[in-house]
């Protein structure tokens, strides 16, 4: 008996312990703080910081913005006691710099934001995104309850350093961080800025702008109301009140009551009825250790109660984003009604899980995550009073009644597995007669009978009545014709018979003659007729006209010597013949062969191309083909300082500070306009800021300095799209000292007279020397290019050498070979229409020049072959090897000029492959033939296939020779086509010069 008096002593005290833990529990919730985290993130770099005048704007727009933003958060009502806010900030270019840490001070926040001042230079966004998690974590004191970043951008970003920005977004996601992103104006990358948000995009992107005003404060409203939002239902506690009564009967459903205030802690009440399973709460506060207790009786278990009506439909809320599962709140008590509020949203249950074996109570842990459900258990025995569960949702106060009936019958359960079937019972007697059962449906036709026996005749019956007519009999045989009778009336027409068998064909009477019918169709031409007699000789018909002249004929033997005949009157003067000598001089007047160089006047020569963020690397690799096509355009380099001949060229790109590269004109290891551009392309885009005016001073302190000839002329062009950071000091003139400074602008930065303004300082105020562009690509145009031609080289000299004339032409005459001529005409868009027919002309007129084989067969003299390239497509072959001179006369206009890209490697494997090589289904190349291959382009042409082409034109023993025309050639791609043999390439002014017959005779010798 004393055992059982302590055994209950020790109980009173563990419940007692046990209720005024849980009490400390509720009233610590109260004044337990809840931190939300918000994390600014702010782009400041060239692309933003540059894109407003006065430039810088739009940062100071941002700032605006974060002041809106944590005025309205500190503003704002929650109906969570105990919510404390904390902010910080990163700003970031191609590096990041934090301007305030994690703080709960708004207004220290806002002080520190106003100091910030842009970068101005490349972007990186995956790295700002890594900072931010960073210093997320790295954030002192307990971790926030939320965490938000709200990320200020355009979206436009020039690399990815720190691993991409989808993964960088992916990782902060993962610690928690909710992204919010808001575009800096409404200029921006809307699918790179989806990128960053968090899931739902359409809750976190959707259209937030900071700029301008009035798209700014509906997002500063809607992004702080759905944080506020998130806050109530993550920081409220539940509070309630515990006072003792008596049980009443079970209330009707009523609204969920607003939350209650604490209450005094009430006297235990005496033990209730078995209530309803709860749901299952988080573990307590540990609590001490008590004794064990006595073993309890069973208890019973208890009726199902009825099964409560459906609730009122809630109001239709903003689409949120699907949350975490959220911990289950501490075991409350039961309060009073309170005033109807409105309905919550229906949180995830968790499932029981498997029983486990009862044991000591030990330290509490933190909240797991709910678990599956497990397998009902068998009735436990009773144990000790529990808590009160959490209360249900809270009804109406009723009066104290009686106890009421049994509940109703529960739901039926789910339905059992199949029993096994039982042993096959006994055979039963036989049953009484059923009654009878409902008629069924008809059963299918039986089998025809058998026929019956022939009855006997029956008697004759009276006649019946007409019966109905029957149908039409078969059409019967066609008879034989009738004499004709008279016409009868139409009759109504009948149905269409069976067509019936060919009847006899018996000439009928002459009818009377009809009228004229109109004239049929011509027929089919009938075969041909034999041939007739010959025809006697007819009369002589009239002259014909000339026909064309002959081909040359061989000369004949030398015959003897006439006597002297009279003398003659004088003629008229006639033309000096021409000697190899004299034809090299007029090819040296019409033509830059390839040993002559165009030279310009002693010229230094810099281009300072912007490298920055706003210009793209597409237009930093146009203004790259702007600066070799100018080279190109130039001619000869100066082989060193020293030299006082040709051009030196130099090359500055600029970003922001210090970020400068440069190809200096006393580079000793440039000495060729090869070598020039080598360099040129492999400069690479730097993608920072923009600062110009150091930029200029650059180039004139480190290469116009050093580098300049005495007595040369120094020009510099100054390629830029107008922006320039402002925290550049240095002067735009910096170039204006002994340097003619052509400014080139390009894009619509230059409406305004500010901007137009900065351009004619960098120009030295010299309106004429300040060219304007709409877009990049107008800088390789071919008028823009001979414009800048003139200006830097306006009288151009060719300079050839004195090459000895031979005494006698050292190649065999045509007339005792043969020679297949393979001609391949440039047809991209290049060459031009017009170009195009020349060449065809050309080749018309060579082949008057160049003796013919006589026929097909002859194995003298030169055939012609045609073919066009250009494009993806197979060559068009315009003409076959022929010898026929009538196939000339229509070469170009039967021709259609393609106007496409240049494919010459693919057009070379075409020629071997088909004409070349025997048994095609052309005629191909005689067998003991010469077989030259004559290009005529400007060399510039794909790659694809043009080393293939070059090796099977070595292989096939053809011997090349090249035309060019005109300033603007690959003469690499023209060496590669000749073998390195320079003396194989003939190089015109333009192809119109193929039109003088000094030059179509001198390269029919060449060709001969």
């Amino acid at each position: 008996m004393a055992i059982l008096i302590w055994v209950a002593f020790l109980l009173s005290i563990y419940q007692t312990s046990a209720q005024v833990s849980e009490y400390h529990l509720t009233i610590d919730g109260v004044h337990e703080s809840c931190t939300v985290g918000v994390y600014f993130a702010l782009d400041t770099s060239e692309s933003v910081a540059l894109r407003e005048f006065p430039w810088g704007s739009l940062v100071e727009q941002l700032k605006t913005f974060l002041g809106l933003f944590s005025r309205r958060l500190e503003a704002s009502t929650l109906k969570a006691q105990g919510v404390r806010w904390t902010y910080g900030g990163l700003h970031f270019s191609d590096h990041v710099e934090i301007f305030s840490p994690v703080t709960s001070d708004a207004s220290a926040f806002l002080r520190e934001a106003a100091r910030v001042r842009y970068i101005g230079r490349g972007t990186f966004i995956d790295c700002a995104l890594r900072n931010v998690t960073d210093q997320v974590r790295r954030s002192p004191g307990t971790r926030p309850r939320l965490q938000y970043a709200v990320v200020l951008t355009d979206g436009h970003s020039t690399g990815s350093p720190c691993g991409g920005v989808q993964q960088a977004a992916e990782a902060a996601r993962a610690a928690g961080i909710r992204l919010f992103v808001v575009a800096t104006d409404v200029d921006t990358s809307e699918s790179d800025l989806k990128q960053i948000a968090s899931s739902p995009v359409e809750l976190y992107r959707k259209d937030y702008l900071a700029y301008p005003d009035a798209r700014r404060q509906a997002a500063v409203n809607r992004i702080v109301d759905i944080i506020v939002r998130d806050a109530d239902h993550e920081c409220q506690e539940q509070i309630c009140k515990e006072t003792a009564g008596a049980r009443g009967q079970k209330g009707h459903k009523g609204i969920k009551g607003a939350k209650g205030s604490t209450g005094d802690i009430g006297a235990p009440g005496a033990p209730g009825q078995s209530g309803d399973p709860g749901i299952e709460g988080p573990i307590g506060l540990p609590g001490p250790k008590g004794y064990p207790g006595f073993k309890g009786e069973k208890g019973d278990i208890g009726a199902s109660g009825p099964k409560g009506r459906s609730g009122a439909p809630g109001y239709n809320g903003i689409d949120g984003e699907q949350g975490k599962r959220g911990s289950i709140g501490a075991p409350g008590c039961k309060g009073d009604p309170g005033m109807p509020g409105d309905p919550g949203a229906t949180g995830d249950f968790g499932l029981k899980g498997d029983a486990g074996d009862p044991g000591e109570k030990g330290a509490a842990g933190q909240p797991g995550r709910p678990g599956t459900q497990g397998p009902r258990g068998d009735p436990g025995e009773k144990g000790v009073v529990g808590y009160v569960g959490n209360p249900g949702v809270p009804g109406q106060k009723g009066n104290k009644g009686q106890p009421g009936p049994p509940g109703q019958t529960g739901d039926i359960g789910p339905r059992g597995d199949a029993g096994r079937a039982g042993p096959r019972g006994k055979a039963g007697g036989r049953g009484e007669k059923g009654e009878a059962g409902p008629e069924g449906e008809r059963g299918p036709n039986g089998e025809r009978g058998r026929p019956g026996v022939t009855g006997s005749p029956g008697f004759p019956g009276i006649r019946g009545e007409a019966g109905d007519g029957g149908r039409p009999g078969p059409q019967g045989s066609v008879g034989e014709l009738g004499d004709f009778g008279i016409r009868g009336d139409n009759g109504a027409p009948g149905p269409t018979g069976d067509r019936g068998k060919n009847g006899h064909n018996y000439p009928g009477a002459r009818g009377i003659q009809g009228d004229r019918g109109e004239p049929g169709l011509p027929g089919l031409q009938g075969p041909r007729g034999f041939a007739g007699e010959k025809g006697s000789l007819g009369p002589k018909g009239p002259k014909g006209k000339p026909g064309e002249p002959g081909p040359e004929g061989v000369p004949g033997d030398r015959g003897p010597r006439g006597p002297p005949g009279p003398r003659g009157p004088p003629g008229r003067r006639g033309l000096a013949k021409l000697s190899e000598c004299d034809i090299m001089s007029v090819v040296r007047e019409t033509c830059g062969c390839c040993d002559c160089e165009k030279v310009c006047p002693s010229l230094d020569l810099v281009f300072v191309i912007d490298s920055s963020e706003s210009i793209g690397k597409t237009n930093f690799s146009l203004a790259k083909n702007f600066v070799i096509s100018v080279a190109n355009r130039l001619g000869k380099m100066a082989k060193n300082v020293t030299d006082l001949s040709g051009s030196r060229l130099g090359v500055v790109q600029y970003s922001h500070q210090g970020a400068v590269q440069a190809i200096r004109m006393d580079d000793h290891g440039i000495t060729s306009v090869s070598t020039f551009k080598a360099r040129v392309k492999a400069l690479e885009w730097i993608a920072g800021g923009t600062w110009t005016p150091s930029a200029l001073k650059f180039t004139y302190e480190h290469l116009i300095v050093p580098g300049r000839r005495k007595g040369t002329k120094v020009v510099a062009i100054v390629i830029t799209d107008g922006r320039y950071d402002p925290k550049d000091l240095d002067k735009l003139e910096a170039l204006c000292s002994g340097v003619e400074v052509y400014a080139i602008a390009i894009g619509d930065m230059f409406d305004t007279s500010a901007e137009r303004q900065s351009l004619e300082r960098i120009a030295c105020n010299m309106r004429d020397r300040v060219k304007t562009l709409s877009v990049y690509a107008e800088l390789t145009a071919e008028e823009f290019l001979e414009e800048i031609e003139l200006i830097l080289c306006p009288e151009p000299e060719t300079i050839c050498p004195d090459l000895k004339c031979a005494s006698d032409l050292s190649v065999a005459p045509l007339t005792q070979r043969p020679v297949d001529l393979l001609f391949f005409v440039d047809g991209s868009e290049r060459m031009g229409s017009e170009n195009f027919v020349r060449v065809l002309r050309f080749i018309e007129q060579l082949s008057q020049a160049i003796p013919l084989s006589k026929k097909e067969g002859d194995y003298k003299g030169a055939r012609f072959a045609v073919m066009q390239f250009g494009g993806e497509q197979d060559p068009d072959l315009l003409m076959d090897f022929t010898a026929k001179r009538r196939s000339f006369a229509n070469l170009a206009s039967r021709a259609v000029y393609r106007d496409t890209s240049s494919t010459l490697g693919s057009a070379i494997l075409f020629a071997v492959n088909n004409l070349v090589k025997p048994g095609g289904r052309y005629r191909g190349v005689r067998s003991d033939a010469e077989l030259a291959f004559v290009f005529i382009t400007d060399g510039v042409t794909s790659d694809r296939g043009f080393a293939e082409g070059l090796s099977a034109m070595r292989k096939s023993n053809a011997v090349s020779f090249v035309i060019a025309a005109g300033s603007d050639v690959d003469h690499e791609r023209l060496l590669q086509l000749v073998f390195k043999d320079k003396s194989l390439i003939l190089h015109l002014k333009s192809y119109k010069d193929l039109s003088q017959s000094r030059v179509i005779k001198h390269i029919a010798h060449c060709l001969g």
